[in-house]
């Protein structure tokens, strides 16, 4: 079976639940009835000229039914989260894989959705510039396998060894919160073959009032003392338990910085993460460190 008759089968064995068309079918119903009170869009104006003339729940609508017809993976997240209730959660916007030389790209772009009417919160810069940044990575990402094929092949690699590097491409997420109070999630872009332009951003959005989250909102007007004390103990902790973190002249852990990642977890918790090769050896991979607990 090929790529493509594999990728219409696990298309067609998508289940829909049922509770996702009633909301679908809801939205458009409501959206027709606001738009009959005040103009009719005539059907030669075309499915563009309609969006353009609808209002924005109308317009989602759409977007999100032909995002269910034309994409298996968008199907699945919404199969798999909650419609009813909630003010906002996290899909997939866009989802693909291709090959090239040898050289394999795997992309995966959420989108905030607002479920919640009337919360006065807009989300449409925060999902362009994830949209762009998911974009851009790939587009860099690729730029720099074919640089580094060219420069394996042009110094006597072969091109059987050079599809033995199985070169990948990743640009995904992963959601860390989603409740009403708040958004979290984690936006990555990874080459299996260098760490050197890995890169992670976090988003970390209040549903109460639409802002991004700081580890100041959260912790206090001393977060720093608070969350560099917290770490500094854990780890200790962890050191005496076996980890292994550099010392302070080796480039390790000295307090945090404006810019320090984080995310929110389950308990809406600030995690703070540092990157591999940050504060410790490689194998030790990402470090997380909650604070603000008891």
């Amino acid at each position: 079976m090929g790529r493509l008759e594999k990728m219409k089968e696990r298309y067609d064995d998508i289940v829909i639940p049922a509770e996702l068309n009633e909301r679908i079918q809801q939205e458009i119903m409501k959206s027709r009835k606001q738009q009959a009170e005040k103009h009719t869009v005539g059907q030669r104006y075309g499915l563009k000229r309609v969006i353009r003339g609808m209002g924005a729940a109308a317009a989602v609508c759409i977007l999100f039914t032909a995002a269910l017809n034309t994409s298996p993976v968008f199907a699945k997240e919404a199969a798999e989260l909650p419609i009813i209730g909630g003010v906002a959660r996290i899909l997939t916007f866009r989802s693909y894989e291709t090959e090239k030389n040898d050289i394999a790209v795997s992309v995966e772009i959420p989108t905030i959705e607002m479920i919640a009417e009337d919360t006065g919160i807009t989300v449409d810069a925060i999902n362009q510039e994830i949209l762009n940044q998911c974009s851009q990575y790939a587009d860099d990402a690729v730029l720099r396998a074919e640089e580094y094929r060219t420069a394996f092949l042009e110094t006597g690699g072969t091109l059987d060894e050079w599809a033995e590097h199985n070169i990948k491409i990743t640009v995904d997420y992963e959601i860390k919160q989603q409740n009403d109070d708040y958004l979290s999630f984690v936006v990555r872009g990874t080459e299996n073959w260098t760490n050197a332009y890995s890169e992670s951003k976090y988003y970390n959005l209040d549903l109460n009032t639409g802002k991004t989250v700081t580890l100041k909102d959260m912790l206090g007007s001393d977060y720093v003392e608070l969350a560099n004390k917290s770490i500094r103990e854990q780890i200790a902790k962890r050191q005496n338990a076996g980890e292994t973190f550099f010392t302070a002249e080796e480039g390790g852990f000295t307090g945090i910085s404006e810019d320090v990642r984080f995310y929110i977890n389950e308990n809406n918790r600030p995690v703070i993460v540092f990157e591999k090769y940050e504060i410790a050896p490689g194998a030790s991979g990402k470090i997380e460190f909650e604070v603000g607990g008891n």
